[in-house]
């Protein structure tokens, strides 16, 4: 009998995992590159490099997260309404805030993939940034509806660490500046329920396990660490003045 050597039966045994795992992995790269199905929702791109969150996200979790799970739900989103071209014509915050009117056949894509869109696109755009504290309205506003900062940030974190599963943390704001907190499980949004958001956390493992692990209150304090308060700020009077989207 021969036997191969060690080596090569690794080898060969990699080899193999690789070209087993091709198939989903083309998938993933064509729905994040705009090779499945297109329409009417795209993915902003990403304002800062894969490695500006750092302080709290390593570059890798930003790329896998932003190119393959927020763009695989750009995809997911525009494939259950290619049959649907009224539906498709809506702004995204409309059409989830219209989630009961939604065809039953493609209700559970288009909350999944609508909320996961808005969700992660507000995400995107809140990091970046180097922490610290918001100033002028907003950190009037938290101390008026949290009692002060720590406060506002403590209270945040244990609903966020207190998510069973996946889902988010979010901070909604309404017509006159009043803030609130909320979770939700899975890709739910508060547009669903006619709110707006003015910030939230995305909780969900894929977010951060590659270097947190399990230990979802280390990564939640950190990520603290990287929010861009003039962001925040921005959508803050954007919801005051009504403007604001998703």
């Amino acid at each position: 009998m021969m036997f191969m050597p060690r080596r090569r039966l690794l080898q060969g045994a990699l080899s193999l995992s690789a070209a087993l795992a091709l198939p989903g992995l083309a998938r993933a790269q064509a729905q994040a590159t705009g090779d499945a199905p297109s329409g009417p929702h795209s993915q902003a791109p990403l304002p800062y490099a894969f490695g500006a969150n750092e302080a709290a996200i390593d570059a890798r979790t930003m790329e896998l997260h932003y190119r393959f799970h927020h763009g695989g739900q750009v995809a997911g989103l525009n494939r259950a309404l290619r049959d649907h071209a009224q539906l498709a014509a809506l702004p995204v915050d409309e059409l989830l805030g219209k989630l009961n009117e939604v065809p039953e056949a493609i209700r559970t894509a288009v909350r999944n993939n609508g909320g996961g869109h808005v969700n992660h696109t507000m995400f995107w755009e809140i990091m970046g940034g180097a922490g610290g504290e918001p100033q002028g309205e907003l950190a009037q506003a938290i101390t008026r509806d949290f009692t002060d900062f720590a406060t506002f940030r403590g209270r945040f974190n244990t609903a966020a660490n207190g998510v069973f599963g996946s889902g988010w943390a979010f901070i909604t704001v309404n017509r006159e500046g009043r803030l609130a907190l909320v979770t939700k499980g899975g890709q739910d949004s508060p547009l669903m329920d006619g709110q707006r958001v003015l910030m939230g956390n995305d909780v969900w493992e894929h977010a951060y396990y590659l270097r947190y692990q399990n230990r979802r209150a280390e990564y939640s304090t950190n990520w603290w660490n990287v929010l861009d308060w003039q962001k925040i700020g921005a959508r803050y009077a954007a919801a005051k003045a009504g403007t604001l989207r998703v």
